[in-house]
């Protein structure tokens, strides 16, 4: 990928990572003696005993030394506030990371997809979502908020959210079966001892993997696995499955780091929206 792309691509990384609800002090978080929350603290539990995974979480961030050394050093030229290249994780650019070129898992009809796609045609600079796995890789937070039927998760990169079912239902097996392929999919979710097993569905075929723009087809099944080790750190794994564009499963596991003290900002995209009539030139 070159250094002009990519640089072209992070701005989609949009809002500033800094408190955004006046330090307001989370409720029962475990606390040192000089007043901050201990991240290292024992993981919250429900009344049925599971862990809680309610909170604000933020990708835990590639550092800058690594992503120059993926990337080349011209990534640290981005300049916008709360676009830094050391403010998301290296695999909302490229999914594909950990492969070797000559083991990657693309199918040339999906090398010739992402090929097609230049900077400014991702979903998001026309304000539509960022899609996962995407929306949880970038510089802004994301807030989980857990119920008894139900685990909610929603991203301030775009003011989307995803519903994870816990009532008992099940995917259907079958596209065709879902009401109408979907941004984020269809969820549903299990607790197997203290992970989270989310499993997906019905998506559509618009949003990109990552912003390198690797794609995916409708037939995209998700898998994603969440362990609340401890107070501050939630260890994710994320699985895809798409026999279109892929010849094996593409996995990726990251951390999320609680952000106690604050709350997720509002975001709508196309309240002062500059960024399109500058596309067309890119």
């Amino acid at each position: 990928m070159s250094h002009t792309r990519l640089l072209l691509l992070l701005p989609l990384c949009a809002l500033a990572a800094s408190a955004q609800w006046l330090n307001f002090p989370t409720p029962g978080a475990p606390r040192t003696r000089d007043g901050k929350v201990n991240l290292s603290g024992p993981a919250p539990r429900t009344r049925d005993g599971k862990p809680d995974l309610s909170g604000i979480w933020h990708v835990q961030p590639t550092s800058l030394a690594e992503m120059k050394r993926l990337y080349g050093a011209g990534v640290s030229t981005v300049e916008v506030p709360g676009m830094e290249a050391d403010t998301i994780s290296k695999y909302a650019v490229n999914i594909l990371l950990d492969f070797k070129p000559e083991d990657s898992p693309l199918r040339p009809e999906g090398a010739r997809v992402a090929a097609s796609r230049a900077p400014g045609t991702n979903p998001a600079d026309s304000c539509l979502p960022i899609g996962i796995p995407a929306a949880a890789l970038v510089s802004e937070p994301n807030k989980v908020i857990q119920a008894p039927a139900v685990t909610v998760i929603i991203y301030e990169s775009d003011g989307s959210h995803r519903r994870i079912y816990t009532d008992g239902r099940a995917l259907p097996k079958d596209p065709k079966d879902f009401p109408q392929p979907a941004w984020l999919g269809y969820s549903v979710g299990r607790w197997e001892k203290d992970v989270f097993v989310v499993e997906s569905a019905g998506f559509n075929d618009k949003t990109w993997l990552d912003l390198m723009g690797h794609p995916h087809g409708e037939d995209l099944r998700v898998t994603e696995r969440y362990h609340r080790r401890d107070y501050g750190h939630l260890d994710t794994e994320m699985t895809f499955t798409d026999p279109q564009y892929y010849t094996k499963p593409i996995t990726i596991k990251f951390t999320q780091e609680l952000w106690p003290d604050t709350d997720i900002l509002e975001y709508f995209c196309n309240e002062n929206e500059k960024d399109r009539a500058h596309t067309a030139s890119r």
